[in-house]
């Protein structure tokens, strides 16, 4: 990997529970998200998504610990349809690419004025 950037987000959530952060606009593939824990209720849920498409990222519901993902999306053929290794049937997976976009942390159920840091890795 030639080069790598590392975004720093903390989301805090109001006394509802719920609370949104951005990255900056970044382009690349993102290769991981580190999620560290600070305060947040145990069960939070998460929902990472790419602002302008609304792409799903990361879509986790009761965490309740630091966790560190790296997500990927299901690729598929030029005909449209799933791309599957032959031997089990499996999908294939490839990097989730942002194009000049912002990546989207929204929080549920993580308590009253709590606090999570979230660091999005994106590189070529």
């Amino acid at each position: 990997m030639a080069y790598a950037e590392r975004h720093k987000v903390t989301v805090t959530t109001n006394a509802a529970g719920a609370g949104t952060g951005y990255t900056p606009i970044v382009s690349g593939k993102i290769r991981q998200i580190v999620y560290d824990k600070t305060d947040f209720d145990n069960g939070v849920d998460f929902d990472v998504t790419l602002e302008t498409t609304g792409e799903v990222v990361w879509d986790q519901d009761n965490v309740n610990a630091d966790a560190v993902v790296a997500p990927r999306i299901a690729t598929h053929t030029t005909a449209g349809v799933a791309a599957l290794y032959a031997a089990g049937g499996l999908p294939v997976l490839d990097h989730i690419v942002v194009a000049k976009d912002r990546i989207k942390i929204a929080v549920a159920n993580g308590g009253n004025v709590k606090s999570g840091v979230f660091y999005v890795i994106v590189g070529d």
